[in-house]
């Protein structure tokens, strides 16, 4: 099937028209545009995600992401020789078909100049006919001979014009040939280029897809280590673990022991800031009374030293 479309079905009746050949071109230029966009997405997209994959998951994923990377990578290097040599061939059959049409071209316009000149020289010549036949009555025979010198001379230019315009006629027929097979040599080779292209633009695609379906699968699996590790965890084992490397100690400090100003007894219970305990002591010894001794008096036997 191939080279069986693009040389029946891109023609036209203008000889200089070069629409059908332009469209194929066209065609070709925005098939390898759509190359090289596919291209730059593999080269800058996937470095971005694996790094930022680096960045937020645990480091297998990371390196498998990036291990993706840089397959793509060398699937974008692949996909870039394969644009740059198709681009090559398109080159080198451009440069063929723009001589061509130049050739087709510039002959056209001799054949052209040379078709004018031959009407021209026929018209002159029919002028010179017509100037003869008027002057047959003419009694100046001077007149006369200048007017057949004229015809005569006229019609050696019709007879050199009409050889140049045939010459240029048969010259733009071989032109026209030349161009015509040169045009289905382009169309073959164009067509080729492109079934070449779609095949291998869509299992780039293919093989992409897979790929990253395989980075899913990968990295769950990934993910699926990480829920079993989580699933094996105990909430007590992990207190057990933590207290057993953190520990301190495990004794709790002492209870502080009032302690009376007066009167120190660490033994009095904690937390009861009270009077001292006068049950606790014996009664206060009554003065004896010594009425001749002026350093005491006599006291009442509820005198007490402590404020109630």
């Amino acid at each position: 099937m191939t080279g069986s479309l693009f040389k029946g079905n891109f023609w036209t009746s203008d000889i200089l028209s070069t629409i059908g050949y332009d469209s194929i071109v066209q065609h070709l230029n925005n098939g390898r545009k759509n190359c090289k966009e596919f291209e730059d997405f593999l080269k800058e997209s996937t470095l971005k995600r694996a790094l930022e994959a680096f960045k937020q998951q645990v480091d297998n994923v990371a390196q498998s992401h990036i291990h993706l990377a840089q397959t793509l990578r060398e699937e974008a290097r692949k996909m870039e020789e394969f644009r740059e040599k198709q681009k090559s061939q398109q080159k080198k059959m451009e440069l063929i078909m723009d001589a061509a049409h130049k050739q087709k071209s510039l002959q056209f316009k001799k054949t052209m100049d040379a078709k004018k000149n031959y009407e021209q020289k026929c018209r002159d010549k029919d002028e010179a006919e017509q100037a003869v036949h008027r002057s047959a009555n003419m009694a100046n025979p001077k007149q006369q001979e200048k007017l057949f010198v004229k015809l005569a001379t006229s019609k050696t230019a019709v007879e050199d014009a009409d050889k140049v315009y045939m010459l240029h006629i048969n010259t733009l027929d071989r032109v026209r040939s030349e161009w015509q097979s040169e045009h289905i040599k382009a169309c073959e080779v164009f067509e080729t280029q492109e079934c070449e292209r779609i095949n291998f633009f869509r299992n780039a695609l293919w093989l992409h897809m897979n790929q990253l379906s395989q980075q899913c699968v990968t990295s769950d699996e990934m993910y699926e280590k990480v829920r079993k590790s989580l699933e094996m965890c105990s909430i007590e084992k992990d207190i057990e673990y933590f207290v057993n490397q953190r520990r301190t100690g495990q004794t709790p400090p002492a209870p502080i022991m009032y302690e009376n100003f007066y009167c120190p007894q660490k033994n009095a219970a904690p937390g009861k800031a009270t009077g001292p305990n006068s049950a606790r002591r014996g009664p206060l010894p009554n003065p004896k009374s010594l009425p001749d001794d002026p350093d005491y008096s006599l006291l009442d036997n509820n005198y007490s030293l402590i404020y109630q």
